[in-house]
């Protein structure tokens, strides 16, 4: 896969000096989390402040790995796995489905290690769904119009993204970043890389709808309901959408979930 960096962003970081592939994995950081040591090899993430022009910053995760390879058909012989994150980063920025916005992505090999970098925009201003949810049951959950707003927010970009077959594969709350602000809520889908396009859109939409399902616990049936009809544009369960949102309680239920 080829090296990315948009014009805008290449300026940025050489403004910063670490316009290079080189600079960027010698840049000394704290890992934002431990790294990842597995697949014979290991892969971390830092969050770096890139100064801007004007005297402002912007918030960049610097993600780099090492001999961090999966092997699929095309490359049996391994690839890193930033190339299919990567590569899902730009198919939801094809598809208008928002995402993480990709500021530098490059592979190496250096003395026979496969190293790799991907850096992204840091979602400054958002937080996950499952952070927020955990806020407000401590808080106290505010008014149904509010709950709504949300979920028709998140519905709108779940669609979005299935109206292209595409399906996550990890719809968590954790996964889902969102904004609430004075012109609306904006969501943000981040940890694309096991997301993959389906032949039929149904299977997307009900791998993720049941994953979002049983991992949203701490929200009400009801506005687990309400978030289904939503997402489907209706007032009332249809027989076949009841049909739809008995299997995934059905499934929901055999994993140990009510």
């Amino acid at each position: 896969m080829k090296d990315y960096c948009t014009e805008h962003w290449q300026q940025l970081l050489d403004h910063n000096n670490l316009g290079s592939f080189d600079r960027l994995w010698k840049l000394e950081a704290d890992w934002f989390e431990p790294p990842n040591e597995r697949r014979g090899g290991w892969s971390g993430v830092s969050r770096c402040d890139l100064a801007t022009p004007d005297g402002g910053t912007v918030g960049m995760f610097l993600k780099r790995q090492e001999n961090h390879i999966t092997r699929t058909p095309r490359h049996p012989f391994g690839m890193s796995t930033f190339v299919r994150e990567m590569n899902n980063i730009l198919l939801f920025k094809r598809s208008s489905v928002p995402a993480l916005e990709p500021i530098y992505f490059a592979v190496r090999r250096i003395d026979g290690n496969l190293r790799a970098i991907l850096c992204t925009e840091a979602l400054d201003g958002y937080e996950s769904l499952e952070a927020l949810t955990t806020r407000w049951a401590h808080d106290g959950f505010p008014d149904r119009n509010t709950r709504k707003e949300l979920m028709t927010a998140v519905a709108a970009v779940m669609r979005q993204m299935h109206q292209c077959r595409i399906q996550h594969n990890c719809f968590y709350p954790k996964h889902i970043f969102v904004r609430l602000a004075g012109d609306g809520i904006k969501v943000r889908i981040i940890d694309l890389e096991k997301a993959k396009v389906r032949i039929h859109k149904s299977f997307a939409t009900f791998r993720d709808l049941y994953t979002l399902n049983r991992h949203s616990q701490s929200w009400s049936r009801s506005d687990r309901l309400r978030f289904f009809l939503i997402y489907l544009d209706l007032e009332h369960l249809t027989p076949e959408a009841r049909k739809l949102w008995n299997k995934i309680a059905r499934r929901t239920t055999a994993k140990g979930r009510v």
